[in-house]
Parts: structure tokens; C-alpha cells; sequence
């Protein structure tokens, strides 16, 4: 009676038993998704995923990060980038890969150590597969984080026309570098397209102001200054006035007010506009 070889090379527990491994993959990926990606797509990704992982294998060996698995990479970080974006969690998308493993089970013969051995040798193919699908993940969870904080910056940093020649920008949080950079070009470029020659920058929602802050400030008042517009910086409230006489910060020559209202009014009278105060009369 002849002895039975079982699979040496990985590669070949993969194919013995293709549409079986394939249809349980599936189901496995689908039921850890619980129904928020269609099981038809699912069916396209893994069964695209699964030719080029073949294919790979075949040209390559085990050697992930070689030229044969360009394709198996490429669709493994479309994938992660998808999952992201859809909102899964890492764990969820790594499942698109790690599921294989329990769906090749079945095909490793218990008495054979060789068939064990490749499919040790497999799981570690499909293992470092998992972590190229979480670093992709990663990379795009980031991209998405920083584009909303980007636009959160954005949408924190308004600059407000107020009347005809001033325009106004009312800060509220945490004043730090790369935000004050937004508000300088933003500022810069309200007063180019208004045409306006009177800037407030409001501090009144900063909840403190350190040496830090008053050095960001002075930077956007001498760059609107360069465009030929004057600053005034309202919402120096007393704790703040006295935090920078504790600090020992000159503003200078530059106008500080309590109020937006202070500002505006300054502001206007800058801009020769009359102001009359109309009193009511008491009964």
C-alpha cells in the first residue's frame, strides 16, 4: 500500500481545497462584520484577495514584503483604508485576514507532520499579512484624524466682518502654534479680500495667556501691521492683565481693550466713523 504525501509547501494547502476554504472564509468575515458590509462584497474582496494570495505565494514563497505580493499588499491596504473609513475597528479588519486560518484548519490532516508544517508555515504568512493590514489601517486612521482636526481648526477660527473696513477674529481654546498660523493666513487674507484696515482679535474665550500665547498674538498683530492694517486685541479681562504684568509681557504700542464692544467702537473711530450714544430718557 502506497503512503500518502500530504502538502509540503504551503502554498498547496491553499489550493487543495480552494471553494471550501473560500466559502468558510467568507462566511467567517461576514458574521465578525455582522452585517454592516454586504456579504457580496465581502464575496469580492476575500475571493480577489484569496487569487492573489495564491499567486503571490506561488512567485514568492513566504516572503511577504517581495515583489510577487505587490498585488495581495495593494488590495489588503484598499481594504484597511475602507474599514476606516467605514468606521471598524482594527481588530475587525485584521479579521479579513486571520479568519483564513481557522477556514484552513479542516484541510490539516492530524496525522500528518507535514501538513502541519506548512500550515504553521502559512500562518505565519497570514500573520504578518494581519499586521500589513493594521499598519495600513493606522496610516489612514491618522490621515482622518488629522483632516478633522484640520477642519475643527478651521471652523474655531472664524474671522468675522463687523463693518465695513473692520474685521474681527474671536478665538476661543487653546492658542498654540500651528493654530495661530491659521489664524495669521486667515486673517491675512480676510483683510486682502475686504479690503479692510482694521483687525480685533478677540481673546475673550482663550482661557489663558502664558508667554507663549503673547508671542503668537504679537506675531499675527506685526503680520496684519505688514498689510498695512492695525490691531487691537480685545478680552483682557483682569486675570489675564494681570497674568502678563506678572510675566512681565510688553504688548508695546499695540491697543489692548476690554471688551469686543471697546474694541469695535475704537475700531470704528479709527476708521472715521461718528458714533452718537443715544440715552434714554428716565420717567
Amino acid at each position: 500500500m502506497a503512503q500518502q504525501v500530504g502538502p509540503r509547501e504551503p502554498v498547496e494547502l491553499l489550493s487543495a481545497e480552494r471553494e471550501r476554504i473560500t466559502a468558510e472564509w467568507i462566511d467567517e468575515v461576514s458574521r465578525s462584520l455582522q452585517g454592516r458590509i454586504s456579504k457580496v462584497e465581502v464575496d469580492r474582496e476575500l475571493r480577489e484577495l484569496y487569487e492573489a494570495l495564491v499567486d503571490g505565494m506561488r512567485a514568492q514563497g513566504e516572503e511577504t514584503r517581495g515583489d510577487g505580493f505587490s498585488e495581495v499588499r495593494a488590495l489588503l491596504t484598499e481594504l484597511s483604508r475602507n474599514r476606516a473609513r467605514q468606521g471598524f475597528t482594527p481588530s475587525e479588519t485584521a479579521i479579513s485576514m486571520l479568519a483564513l486560518k481557522r477556514a484552513l484548519e479542516p484541510a490539516v490532516r492530524s496525522d500528518s507532520a507535514e501538513d502541519t508544517t506548512a500550515y504553521l508555515r502559512l500562518s505565519r504568512v497570514l500573520d504578518d499579512l494581519a499586521l500589513f493590514t493594521i499598519e495600513a489601517y493606522t496610516r489612514t486612521r491618522e490621515e482622518i484624524i488629522s483632516s478633522q482636526a484640520a477642519q475643527l481648526m478651521e471652523l474655531s477660527t472664524p474671522v468675522v466682518k463687523l463693518w465695513n473696513g473692520v474685521i474681527a477674529v474671536p478665538l476661543v481654546g487653546t492658542l498654540d502654534s500651528a493654530r495661530t498660523q491659521v489664524v495669521m493666513e486667515k486673517l491675512l487674507q480676510a483683510l486682502v479680500d475686504t479690503g479692510s484696515e482694521q483687525a480685533i482679535i478677540d481673546i475673550t474665550g482663550v482661557p489663558a495667556v502664558d508667554t507663549q500665547v503673547a508671542q503668537h498674538l504679537l506675531k499675527t498683530v506685526v503680520a496684519a501691521r505688514l498689510m498695512g492694517a492695525e490691531c487691537t486685541v480685545s478680552g483682557i479681562r483682569p486675570q489675564i492683565a494681570q497674568t502678563i504684568v506678572a510675566l512681565g509681557i510688553e504688548f508695546g504700542d499695540i491697543v489692548t481693550k476690554a471688551t469686543l464692544a471697546d474694541a469695535l467702537q475704537h475700531a470704528l473711530s479709527r476708521s472715521g466713523v461718528d458714533l452718537v450714544t443715544h440715552q434714554g430718557v428716565a420717567r
